[in-house]
C-alpha cells in the first residue's frame, strides 16, 4: 500500500515538475501568438491598402487581403506550438487537416468544385465586376464573386447566383469586355424607290448619329441583304457602347431605330406592309366574300322610310 501511495506521489510529483518546465515555453508561446496577431494584422492590413490601391479590381483586392491574412495566422500559430516544444503535433494537426479536407472534397465534390472554380475565378476571370454577361440563359451585370458562386443582377430586377463551376465550364458571353458593340436592324423599302438613294440617307444617319461609335476601327454601314416578297430589305449595321449595356446598347438602339425611319419618310421613301396573295381554287372565279349590315331595331337605318335607306 505504502508502495502504491509512493508511486502516486512520483506520477504527481513528475507531472508538476513538467508543468513547471512547460511554463516558460507556455509563456513564450502565448507572447508569440498574441504579439504575432497584432503584427499579422497590422501586415495584412498594410498589404491590402497597397494591393487595392494598385489594382483596378476591388474584389480581387480583398481576396488577396484575405489570403495573405489567414496565411499569417497559420504561421503564427505554426510558430506559437514550437516555441512550446509541440511542433511534431503542429505537424500532425496540419497533416490531419490535409487529409481532413481530401476527405471532404470527396464527400463534398460539388462544393469543392465551385470552391477551385471560384479561386481560378478570382486569378483569371473572364468579367469584371458591373460587366454585362450571358451564361446559359442567365443575363444580367456582375455583382460579386465569392468562392463558392457569381452573383448576377438582370435588368428586370432577379437577383440569380449562378455556381462557379458553371462559370468556369460553360460558354460565357461578355457585352462588356471592350465597350463595344454591334447591332443591326432591317428596313424595307419599296421596289419602285432608289435603293442606292435610301442607302444614301440612312448612310448619313449613322455617320452623323451622336450614339454611335465612330473610330477607325469600328466601321457603321448598310447593305441590301435581301429581296422579300413585297420589299427590298436594307441590313443596317452599327456600333454602340457597352460600358452600361442597359443604356446605350438598348435604348441608343431604338434612337437610331427611330432616327433612320424619319429620314426614310422624310425624303418620301415608302416602307409598305408585307403583299398577301390570295387563290382561288377548284370553280371558284370571285372571292367569297359576304357583307352583311346592321339590322339591329335600334338603328337609325330602320328608323329610316324605304326609299331613303
Amino acid at each position: 500500500m505504502e508502495t502504491q501511495v509512493q508511486d502516486i506521489q512520483t506520477v504527481f510529483t513528475e507531472f508538476w515538475n513538467e508543468v513547471i518546465n512547460a511554463i516558460p515555453g507556455l509563456i513564450t508561446a502565448l507572447i508569440i501568438f498574441i504579439v504575432g496577431l497584432f503584427i499579422a494584422r497590422w501586415i495584412a492590413n498594410i498589404a491590402g491598402k497597397k494591393i487595392l490601391s494598385r489594382m483596378e479590381d476591388p474584389l480581387m483586392g480583398r481576396f488577396l487581403t484575405t489570403t495573405l491574412r489567414v496565411l499569417l495566422v497559420l504561421g503564427v500559430l505554426l510558430l506559437a506550438l514550437k516555441a512550446m516544444g509541440l511542433g511534431g503535433i503542429a505537424a500532425g494537426i496540419f497533416g490531419a487537416a490535409g487529409i481532413g479536407a481530401v476527405v471532404l472534397g470527396f464527400a463534398f465534390q460539388d462544393i469543392g468544385e465551385n470552391f477551385i472554380a471560384g479561386i481560378v475565378l478570382a486569378f483569371n476571370r473572364p468579367f469584371d465586376i458591373q460587366d454585362t454577361i450571358l451564361i446559359d440563359d442567365h443575363f444580367g451585370k456582375v455583382r460579386g464573386l465569392s468562392l463558392r458562386y457569381t452573383h448576377l443582377k438582370t435588368f428586370d430586377g432577379k437577383d440569380i447566383y449562378v455556381p462557379n463551376a458553371d462559370v468556369l465550364k460553360k460558354p460565357l458571353q461578355n457585352y462588356t469586355a471592350d465597350g463595344y458593340i454591334r447591332s443591326d436592324f432591317m428596313v424595307g423599302v419599296a421596289y419602285e424607290d432608289d435603293i442606292e438613294g435610301a442607302k444614301t440617307i440612312i448612310q448619313k444617319v449613322l455617320d452623323e448619329h451622336p450614339n454611335i461609335v465612330h473610330d477607325d476601327e469600328h466601321e457603321n454601314f448598310v447593305v441590301a441583304d435581301e429581296l422579300a416578297a413585297s420589299t427590298v430589305n436594307l441590313k443596317v449595321l452599327f456600333w454602340l457602347h457597352t460600358k452600361d449595356f442597359r443604356a446605350n446598347a438598348t435604348k441608343s438602339r431604338g434612337i437610331v431605330i427611330r432616327d433612320v425611319k424619319n429620314a426614310i419618310d422624310k425624303y418620301g421613301y415608302n416602307m409598305p406592309a408585307d403583299i398577301t396573295e390570295v387563290k382561288l381554287y377548284g370553280g371558284e372565279r370571285d372571292i367569297p366574300i359576304r357583307v352583311e349590315f346592321d339590322r339591329t331595331p335600334n338603328s337609325e337605318a330602320e328608323n329610316l322610310p324605304p326609299a331613303e335607306r
